[in-house]
């Protein structure tokens, strides 16, 4: 029983989740997160279960895979794999939608500090000689809008409460109970992009969200206001930002995910009022450890026991 892994980050702080595979009789095969559906056919016909960070799961890919009984996502988005023909084939889809989540909220906010402090800029400047003086604007007080209050929505929310924040939010399906308990007001999406000075966001790519921080919403953000993605890169446009940011639209942003991976090169890497990074958010040895032993335990559920695994993303 073939197990696939394209994710380069499983069992890389604790070989445990390999361990538990072996023990249960399952045979590991480690393929890089690039490699190209040449390199995996030979193994598909043998394969009950893949373990994927980004790589493309579609018809083609399933039509050699017979005995595939289950796909993980090692981490949460699952806008890579083809839902409609997993289903079809009757093949569940997981994934891990809390196991990184402090991580991830932790990441956030220091986005939105060294957004807000200008961090690298200093450091920048001061490793190259000018002991830079630089004025930038506070955190503590200010209003946060958080666009998904989910499983790191609201992880971020509890963190704002240290820096006194008035936390406003938007949700498709809000936790009602949750945002009053911690004091969030729930709001229409147009009040949280007019009245908030840092926006994060924590919603999946869907069709709703595609595209969501247009020209047309960016210019509808305050002047001194920031923008941090943690989520998916398709929610921005990365071309509308980048006019933003070179005009003073808005005050700064920072992104953790774009639309094509890796990026290598881009216009908004030449702004000083931009923060990139590569996709490195829920990064962490406690995350990537509970993400792989979350994926082998549904693994063995869906193939040894014949149960249907937790946290299915496609209902059968």
């Amino acid at each position: 029983m073939k197990v696939i892994c394209t994710s380069p980050s499983f069992a890389k702080y604790d070989d445990e989740p390999i361990v538990t595979l072996h023990q249960q009789g399952f045979e590991l095969i480690r393929l890089p997160a690039d490699a190209p559906l040449s390199a995996l056919e030979p193994h598909l016909a043998e394969t009950v279960a893949m373990i994927v960070a980004f790589t493309e799961i579609n018809e083609d890919l399933l039509a050699q895979a017979p005995q595939l009984k289950i796909i993980c996502k090692h981490g949460v988005g699952v806008d890579n794999i083809d839902l409609t023909a997993t289903r079809t084939r009757g093949i569940y889809v997981t994934n891990v939608p809390d196991a990184n989540k402090h991580a991830v909220a932790d990441f956030a906010f220091a986005l939105i500090l060294s957004a807000a402090r200008q961090i690298l800029q200093a450091a920048n400047g001061t490793r190259s000689g000018q002991w830079p003086r630089i004025f930038t604007t506070d955190v503590y007080g200010k209003t946060l809008g958080i666009i998904g209050l989910g499983n790191i929505g609201k992880q971020v929310a509890l963190r704002a409460r240290g820096f006194n924040m008035r936390v406003l939010a938007y949700d498709f399906y809000p936790d009602e109970k949750f945002a009053a308990e911690q004091n969030i007001r729930l709001v229409s999406l147009d009040d949280l992009t007019q009245q908030s000075d840092f926006i994060t966001l924590h919603a999946p790519l869907t069709d709703k969200t595609n595209n969501l921080f247009d020209a047309a919403r960016i210019n509808k953000m305050k002047k001194s206001a920031f923008l941090i993605n943690v989520s998916r890169g398709g929610i921005v446009n990365e071309n509308d930002l980048y006019q933003a940011l070179g005009n003073k639209t808005i005050a700064g942003a920072a992104a953790d995910v774009f639309a094509h991976e890796p990026l290598k090169t881009h216009p908004l890497f030449s702004l000083d009022n931009f923060i990139p990074t590569s996709h490195i958010a829920g990064y962490t040895d406690g995350a990537i450890g509970a993400i792989g032993e979350r994926c082998v335990q549904q693994i063995i559920q869906c193939v040894k026991e014949q149960q249907p695994p937790v946290n299915i993303m496609n209902s059968l």
